[in-house]
């Protein structure tokens, strides 16, 4: 199933699970976003239909950021006239869940929660073997911070 949406002046096809890229929007409640002006949708037989006020889309915020930068440059030959302006769209990505029309509703599967891995316990002796290889290096790196006080420019040439 999916549905037609208008967001920002432009239209969207989207299905459940899509994550789309809209013109910056409020966050609304708890990150979630309804999209009221759906334009169509395609039942589970495949039809498309027109729907009425009873349709609805609803998403939850993912991120919201800058587009990359555009480039606007103004140039007109002959008359010393050159304008170089910047400018990044603010954008909003939207992941759609929920699908509603005509009693049916679709949503889309839970995405996985991250688990951070857990940090791998090094075992005594390894420690011990990086603290005498630690040991060994200090005094190297002293005498490579002498070698470069104790240069000194080089005289000027006499003519």
């Amino acid at each position: 199933m999916y549905a037609v949406i208008r967001a920002g002046g432009k239209q969207y096809r989207v299905a459940p699970g899509d994550v789309i890229r809209v013109e910056s929007q409020g966050t609304g409640t708890d990150g979630k976003i309804e999209f009221s002006d759906v334009l169509a949708v395609s039942g589970s037989e495949g039809q498309i239909g027109k729907p009425q006020s009873e349709a609805r889309v609803v998403g939850e915020v993912v991120e919201q950021g800058r587009e990359k930068k555009i480039l606007v440059f103004h140039y007109k030959r002959k008359k010393q006239y050159k304008k170089l302006r910047g400018h990044r769209q603010p954008f909003t990505a939207v992941r759609i869940t929920e699908i509603a029309f005509d009693g049916q509703k679709f949503t889309a599967p839970e995405l996985p929660k991250k688990v951070a891995k857990p940090k791998k316990a090094a075992p005594a002796e390894s420690e011990e073997v990086k603290a005498e290889a630690k040991a060994a290096k200090a005094p190297a790196k002293k005498k490579a911070a002498k070698k470069s006080a104790a240069k000194k420019a080089a005289p000027k040439k006499k003519k």
